[in-house]
């Protein structure tokens, strides 16, 4: 037996040394360098305000007499846009000149007849009761004039409300209870909102307040209006409580804003400057505080502002969304204060691109804040 597993053994261990190995799973080969991903693209540099300077203030101050009332003046503003030197026109040299004449007849005539028939030179008075030639002369003479002058009124109305044409650029002013509101809807729907400004001792530290550079005391704002000269202009109004109007003088402009509907009309201001105007309907306790400031730029200005708030020109490519709110970017220096930590506030409320009202005071309640 044991000469029988002595053999059996030694030919089951030759076997086993004989048999071929079984293969080892190779280990897993080195992953290749993966393809060179792209650099994550660099944020776009802001573009800057080309309206303000390095702290945030405005670059461009009114001109005396231009844009903005004069003391003791009694004419008209001067004009900026086709349409209002015609009005100008108008006025100086049919309109004034009529009235004039009229008056200065009918003063003349009033002292003739008060001096000629009197009872002393009159005792015993004409008893005529017609004169076909005198009823004949003043009915034709007033048509006439009526006639005269209604050629180039009825000129004036239809540039007035003549539409504006392809390719303007669209500027939605927006009324509010007490403060102006504004949207670019073809330029990336930018959205401003502009608070007056308050004189320095109206306001706390580190808020802003008005400067020469802003524009007139009740007129400067805290936000501009910027418009490119030389291009037509929509503008379009519209309220979100009461009545109140877009009046802007040198553009020969004034147009109600209601709510719940659009006024509309169109204009090209000719020359580049800041223009100030006011909202002339009455709409309750801070009608009066509620200016408008418009600063009019070159065409190529103007897209650079566009881009500088994060808009786009019609026909350009979209830039990447603003984190910021779009025509109010809290970072601009605009604070009057030597710290630059310290918070940029408005005078009257903080900037935000919506429709609410801007200040506390209740309608009517007669807090003028002033």
């Amino acid at each position: 037996m044991r000469s029988f597993l002595v053999p059996t053994i030694l030919l089951a261990a030759g076997l086993a040394f004989a048999s071929p190995g079984v293969a080892q799973p190779a280990a897993p080969a080195a992953p290749a360098a993966s393809a060179a991903q792209p650099a994550p693209a660099a944020p776009a540099a802001k573009v800057a305000d080309p309206t303000l300077d390095a702290a945030g203030k405005p670059l461009h101050t009114a001109v005396p007499g231009i844009g903005e009332p004069v003391d003791k003046a009694f004419s008209l503003q001067q004009q900026v846009t086709p349409t209002g030197q015609e009005a100008h026109w108008f006025h100086n040299t049919i309109l004034l000149p009529l009235i004039t004449v009229i008056s200065i007849f009918v003063l003349l005539l009033l002292i003739w007849v008060i001096i000629r028939y009197r009872r002393a030179a009159n005792p015993t008075p004409s008893r005529t009761s017609h004169n076909t030639a005198i009823e004949i002369v003043w009915t034709l003479a007033p048509v006439l004039i009526l006639v005269a002058i209604a050629i180039p009124s009825i000129k004036l109305l239809a540039a007035q409300f003549k539409p504006a044409p392809k390719g303007a650029v669209t500027l939605k002013a927006i009324g509010n209870q007490w403060f102006w509101s504004y949207e670019y809807p073809d330029n990336g729907n930018i959205q401003l909102t502009a608070n007056m400004l308050k004189e320095e001792g109206q306001v706390g530290k580190g808020q802003r307040y008005r400067t020469d550079a802003d524009g007139p005391r009740l007129l400067a704002t805290d936000q501009r209006v910027v418009l490119p000269v030389g291009v037509p202009i929509r503008l379009v109004t519209t309220a979100t409580d009461v009545i109140h109007s877009w009046a802007m003088p040198a553009f020969w402009i004034k147009l109600d804003a209601i709510p719940g509907r659009l006024n509309e009309t169109s204009f090209i201001i000719q020359k580049e400057g800041v223009y100030f105007g006011q909202c002339s309907e009455l709409c309750g306790a801070r009608h009066a505080y509620m200016p408008i400031a418009v600063e009019a730029v070159s065409p190529a200005k103007f897209a650079q502002w566009v881009a500088s708030k994060g808009g786009t020109m019609p026909g350009a490519a979209a830039e990447p969304a603003s984190s910021t709110a779009i025509g109010n970017d809290a970072t601009d220096a605009t604070a009057n204060g030597t710290t630059e930590a310290e918070p940029t506030v408005n005078a009257t409320a903080t900037p935000a691109p919506s429709n609410q009202p801007a200040t506390a005071n209740p309608a009517g309640a007669g807090n003028t804040g002033n």
